[in-house]
């Protein structure tokens, strides 16, 4: 949200439809307060404020980290060592979600993935 510049077109298009639903892990809530807090990531306020007023604003829902989610990311072949994206690979596989993202490590698993970056 705070660079959108960085977004293709299609995504930029795609999140300001109303068309589709938009989810927020909490795994990725988790990693926003952390660099935020650690000085990595600047945000006009704190995670714990900035965060939930922008899942309001846009409409976008939180979703929590449950433990099919936990043992389904601790199953997951290690394409991919980072445990928040790996738990978001797990969410979208359990939940049949298409992942949104920059990353091109993750299409190693067999997920469905929109890619967002330029």
């Amino acid at each position: 949200m705070g660079s959108p510049h960085r977004l293709s077109a299609a995504t930029q298009k795609l999140l300001a439809g109303t068309e589709n639903q938009f989810f927020l892990s909490a795994a990725s809530s988790w990693e926003i307060g952390i660099k935020s807090f650690s000085g990595k990531l600047r945000l006009p306020e704190p995670a714990s404020t900035y965060v939930p007023k922008r899942l309001t604003l846009h409409g976008i829902r939180s979703l929590p980290i449950t433990q099919i989610h936990g043992l389904s990311a601790g199953e997951l072949p290690l394409h991919h060592k980072d445990p928040f994206d790996r738990m978001l690979i797990a969410q979208a596989l359990s939940e049949n979600m298409t992942l949104m993202t920059t990353d091109r490590l993750l299409d190693r698993y067999h997920v469905e993935i929109f890619w967002c970056g330029q």
